[in-house]
């Protein structure tokens, strides 16, 4: 999943009613909603003995490792899964395995503190305060941590009066101002149906949102295949352009070979026939010098002959 998931905190004293009202309302979407117990982020102790670990308080907002929360949250919130830890309250001692909480349409955080940190309370989009009459709170409190944790009655009630009420008055009760909605006397029933509605209307927002996403995917992927069959039959086409342009200018070279060769013959001829020429007007001048000189030769025997005649 990659979609942006609608977050949910739901805060209130011990013994409140705060996870009844967390099942409550996610009831009806099922796997579409993802618990988040603020339980699981009490800081790791397993380096103290048992004795030092049930003497902590556990209702300070120190007890919890709050970093750890916020990274785990916003992951779950960007679609990604997370390893969640696991707490054991017979043994005051985060868990040695991890539990692996895929993100969902849903995002609910419960705790007696799910509203004290400002950073988480940024994360969430609803804010829930649980309120409920102390004397209830407290029987539900020695019930669960006797019965469901296996804790001593006396050491249920010392806790209660040490830390638990105290811690109530100066941290969890204060958080009520941050809270988008006030559910009195525990899982009221007419707030548990109107939140259940609003849990299934962005459920069910998200799962368009989801479908929509998807489809825009599909389209992004499909345009984009398309786009690169375009771009590889555009390379292919330069290519042919390129290589009709280099046969053109192969041929163009060619011809302008065959031309420097033509004109290289034609100078060659016309030197021959320059030379031929030359020549037979050598000839000619030989041939007329020859003429002359017979001509001047006869000119001359006449001469001879007529300065001879008178003496006989």
């Amino acid at each position: 999943m990659t979609i942006p998931s609608f977050a949910i905190g739901i805060a209130g004293g011990t013994g409140a009613g705060k996870t009844t009202v967390a099942h409550e309302i996610t009831e009806n979407v099922e796997e579409a909603a993802t618990l988040v117990p603020l339980d699981n982020y009490y800081k790791d102790l397993g380096h103290m003995a048992f004795d030092e670990r049930k003497n902590v308080n556990y209702d300070h907002p120190s007890a919890f490792e709050w970093e750890l929360l916020r990274e785990q949250l916003d992951t779950l919130l960007s679609g990604q899964a997370v390893e969640m830890p696991q707490y054991d309250f017979s043994e005051h001692l985060r868990k040695d395995d991890c539990v692996t909480v895929e993100p969902t349409d849903v995002i609910v955080l419960e705790g007696i503190l799910a509203l004290y940190d400002e950073d988480v309370n940024d994360m969430l989009d609803l804010h829930i305060y649980v309120e409920t009459d102390a004397d209830v709170r407290i029987l539900r409190r020695i019930e669960r941590d006797v019965v469901d944790r296996g804790r001593d009655l006396e050491g249920v009630m010392d806790q209660y009066l040490s830390t638990v009420k105290p811690m109530h008055e100066q941290f969890i009760e204060p958080t009520k101002k941050d809270a988008d909605i006030i559910i009195p006397e525990g899982a009221n029933a007419v707030a548990v149906n109107l939140l259940e509605e609003k849990v299934q209307a962005e459920s069910s927002e998200m799962a368009a949102w989801a479908a929509r996403s998807e489809q825009e995917r599909f389209e992004r992927e499909e345009y984009a295949d398309e786009g690169y069959k375009q771009d590889a039959s555009e390379k292919t086409g330069a290519l042919d352009e390129s290589e009709k342009t280099q046969r053109l200018d192969e041929s163009e070279k060619t011809q302008r070979l065959d031309a420097s060769e033509e004109t290289e013959r034609l100078d060659e001829s016309e030197k021959t026939q320059r030379l031929d020429a030359s020549e037979e007007t050598e000839r000619l001048d030989e041939s007329e010098k020859t003429q002359r000189l017979d001509g001047n030769e006869t000119t001359g025997s006449q001469s001879t002959s007529e300065k001879t005649e008178p003496e006989s």
